[in-house]
């Protein structure tokens, strides 16, 4: 799905000229970065993988004539971020998307404490200070955007997936205050709550899954709502499951996630 030419003009004009995209190197990351490239918004495009990046990069400066820059940084560290932000301080950065983010599934009682540390790091302390530090210099511009990565696992406990689904219910509300607090100061916040996504998220979460949405599928729904909500369930994969959900009393929501986060673990089970 592509993002129409009027949505490209809105969001140039909007949020140009850069845009800062955090896990960058797959994904809805990457996905996200080439629909603003199209929109022709600069790019700084951080990761861990110097490598990837670089092809990224290349890549979409060819095809879409747009300057990228590059920061390799593991924004679970305070070096990291730091890096991030001086090597961004002299860019006109109108646009930040949060995406960088990892899961993990089983039972939390077995799982490596260190993992789940830096987990939250990177899902919930570092969007954190990023979304701090960049809403500060859009409300002295009076113009920005901002887009944490959200889930749809943000809206409910879900069994096997306990502490990921926390970080992401954190996101979520995060995104929904915050949507209120800065729009007034010409600032638009959206939280992206996707459903499955295909993605090497899977691998690294160990979950086995059967329907899934590609993340070009989700890209531009996402940038579409920028500005005219302040929560997007972007596809219709994402919609149903959401919406076949949305009678069921928050207890019977923790119950159907058990079955279906169960269905995608029980490998790590057998």
């Amino acid at each position: 799905m592509a993002l129409s030419k009027s949505n490209k003009e809105r969001l140039k004009a909007k949020y140009g000229e850069w845009a800062l995209v955090t896990g960058a190197s797959s994904g809805i990351g990457k996905a996200l970065a080439e629909n603003l490239a199209d929109a022709g918004l600069n790019l700084v495009l951080t990761a861990r993988r110097q490598q990837v990046l670089e092809e990224i990069s290349a890549n979409l400066q060819a095809k879409f004539a747009i300057n990228v820059q590059i920061v390799i940084a593991d924004i679970a560290t305070e070096e990291g971020i730091a890096h991030l932000l001086k090597s961004t301080k002299d860019l006109n950065i109108g646009l930040l998307i949060n995406n960088a983010g990892f899961g993990t599934s089983g039972y939390f009682h077995k799982a490596n404490l260190e993992s789940e540390a830096n987990m939250l790091q990177v899902n919930c302390e570092a969007l954190m200070k990023l979304t701090h530090h960049f809403s500060q210099a859009f409300i002295a511009r009076k113009r920005g955007g901002i887009i944490l990565m959200s889930s749809m696992v943000g809206f409910q406990g879900v069994p096997y997936a306990a502490h990921y689904a926390a970080t992401k219910a954190y996101v979520q509300s995060f995104g929904e205050a915050l949507a209120h607090e800065l729009r007034p100061l010409g600032v638009d916040v959206l939280a992206a709550a996707p459903g499955p996504v295909a993605s090497e998220f899977a691998e690294r979460a160990n979950l086995q899954m059967d329907m899934t949405l590609k993340p070009a599928d989700i890209a531009a729904p996402i940038l579409k709502a920028l500005g005219r909500k302040s929560t997007v369930l972007p596809g219709f994969l994402t919609k149903f499951l959401v919406g076949s959900l949305r009678t069921v009393p928050r207890w019977g929501k923790v119950r159907i996630m058990k079955l279906v986060m169960g269905g995608m673990t029980k490998h790590q089970r057998a």
